[in-house]
């Protein structure tokens, strides 16, 4: 009597969960993150895209007031990577990206990490997926946080960039500055010495390259598909594999 109870207990408690749209094996993923760049961590080597937001690439180029070129990929994850300071992490995870990277609000203590990096213009609301950040995105807008001290293309835009990509942030920015930024936007050169993996699209698969590999020197970098980064892991972490040997 009481197994059977028990059982039915359980089954309307799972068909509850999921009419809620609430994981009956939700996980939660506790530790100290290495920081791959300003969307995506690395715990106990469980990769993490934070859910709801999407920041600059680790080779984005953004421009400042004067219209000059800046790396603001590299800067957004260093911010994120002072924010944290060692601490520990605590992320819900709600499911699982096509490179298998868990998607999770995190958090440390009471503060929402995803929502700071929106509130303090690192990234932008991810809202393809979520509305759960617009409010913190208008705010950092209006008082010129981050990005938005100057003028940038949104991150999903700046993956399949072209020279019709819509330009966002401050007016001030020269237009001039910005139609020779959208002209040169492909740069053969590193956003940062320290960021010399070239990674590219080959039958549909991304595949990095390290200096000194036999394709590395052949490879340019003038195509929207093409991309930098600044380790093995973070190439990794965006879903690109190592040349087969």
């Amino acid at each position: 009597m009481f197994t059977l109870s028990h059982t039915v207990a359980a089954t309307s408690l799972a068909g509850f969960l999921c009419l809620s749209g609430i994981s009956a094996h939700a996980e939660t993923i506790v530790g100290e993150p290495r920081i791959v760049d300003g969307d995506t961590v690395d715990i106990g080597g469980k990769k993490i895209r934070l859910q709801g937001i999407d920041a600059p690439e680790s080779d984005q180029l953004c421009l400042d007031a004067q219209g000059e070129k800046w790396a603001c990929g590299i800067a957004a994850r260093d911010a994120l990577s002072a924010f944290s300071k060692n601490r520990p992490w605590s992320c819900e995870v709600e499911g699982r990206d096509r490179y298998d990277r868990s998607l999770a609000f995190c958090s440390i203590g009471s503060q929402d990490i995803n929502q700071w990096i929106v509130q303090n213009g690192w990234a932008l609301a991810f809202v393809s997926y979520s509305n759960r950040y617009v409010a913190d995105e208008s705010w950092s807008r209006d008082i010129h946080a981050g990005l938005w001290s100057g003028a940038f293309i949104a991150p999903w835009d700046w993956r399949s960039r072209s020279e019709q990509t819509v330009i966002l942030g401050s007016i001030s920015v020269p237009a001039t500055a910005q139609k020779l930024w959208l002209e040169g936007m492909s740069s053969q050169d590193a956003p940062d010495p320290a960021c010399t993996i070239k990674a590219g699209v080959h039958d549909g698969e991304c595949i990095y390259h390290l200096t000194g590999d036999r394709w590395y020197a052949k490879m340019t970098m003038d195509k929207p598909d093409r991309h930098w980064f600044c380790s093995e892991k973070e190439a990794e972490a965006a879903g690109c594999r190592a040349p087969k040997r």
